[in-house]
């Protein structure tokens, strides 16, 4: 991904035989977001044992898929629209990593040199 890409998660499990229109359908109608703006867009099934995701790379749109052998990706509440994650949340929700214990530090001032 770009540097500044947004990752959006939608919370509502979606029908996954969608394919680039169905997902950007769904990124417009429950992440009002524009699926063509370079940001990452993920949405997951009923089951919660696979996700897609859709990406505008400046040439065309991207499809990437995941399904875990074993046991569930760790998803938000069933509430309506989204939420946004951190590259590094993304990176442990494709593990199947518990990603909503993890917090990022809250920014420090530079130690002062006097």
């Amino acid at each position: 991904m770009r540097p500044g890409t947004k990752v959006f998660l939608a919370c509502q499990p979606i029908d996954l035989r969608n394919g680039f229109d169905g997902l950007s359908a769904k990124v417009q109608a429950v992440l009002r977001q524009d699926p063509f703006s370079g940001h990452l867009f993920v949405f997951r099934g009923k089951r919660g044992d696979y996700f897609k995701a859709i990406y505008w790379d400046g040439s065309g749109m991207c499809l990437f898929a995941k399904r875990l052998e074993k046991g569930k990706f760790v998803w938000p509440p069933l509430v309506d629209g989204g939420l946004m994650l951190t590259p590094a949340q993304l990176a442990l929700l494709i593990e199947g990593i518990d990603w909503r214990r993890t917090v990022a530090p809250e920014p420090t001032a530079a130690p002062s040199l006097i």
